[in-house]
């Protein structure tokens, strides 16, 4: 839908890129940022360029982070002999709203996915097995999405990690199938955490 305005349709068009904007949201928001005051625009675009540019993945969980590691890893009151493997860095965002988990995170940046030539070397899962190099960890919690991927997914790490000798559970169900773990209220991922089960 072109406005007749350049510069208009190609901010919206570069806002479309984004995941959940449709054409009609990107418009306005489009109309929105131009209407707002020239400094206000160059705050929000050095934000996003410098964001971008700081924002690096955690050398031991790949979680998102501005040092070597992130927050989490590097605080000493986490309990670090239980690991939560999650799909991507919004689920670990997701995890901390709960505030009853007090462990690690493993991010796999994606989930096994053959159907999309996705598999177990295009994710972060030889990253986690050698992070069971040492006995520190005694559990993975595995909290990936309860649809046919993230199930897929957790069966096959519970395969790997079994015979190593560390304990592996499976978030409870009270994610509802289907969902994602970033949309999930906190007294669900909650329950979830608590029902958590072995693999």
């Amino acid at each position: 839908m072109s406005t007749g305005l350049g510069p208009i349709d190609n901010i919206a068009a570069e806002l479309a890129k984004l995941p959940s904007i449709g054409r009609k949201t990107a418009q306005r928001l489009a109309y929105h940022i131009v209407s707002l005051p020239v400094e206000q625009v160059n705050a929000l675009a050095t934000a996003l360029l410098e964001g971008r540019k700081t924002i690096r993945f955690c050398s031991e969980c790949g979680n998102y982070a501005t040092d070597e590691k992130c927050a989490i890893c590097q605080n000493a009151e986490r309990d670090h002999s239980q690991v939560c493997v999650v799909r991507d860095p919004r689920d670990v965002a997701a995890m901390e709203r709960v505030h009853d988990y007090r462990g690690l995170y493993h991010v796999l940046h994606g989930v096994l996915s053959p159907m999309d030539g996705i598999g177990p070397g295009d994710i972060n899962i030889k990253e986690l097995l050698l992070r069971l190099r040492d006995d520190t960890v005694k559990e993975i919690i595995i909290a990936t999405n309860p649809d046919i991927e993230g199930e897929a997914t957790a069966a096959y790490i519970a395969r790997l990690i079994k015979p190593l000798g560390v304990r592996v559970t499976r978030i409870a169900h009270g994610v509802p199938v289907g969902s994602d773990l970033e949309y999930a209220d906190e007294v669900t991922l909650s329950k979830a955490i608590e029902g958590r089960r072995d693999l």
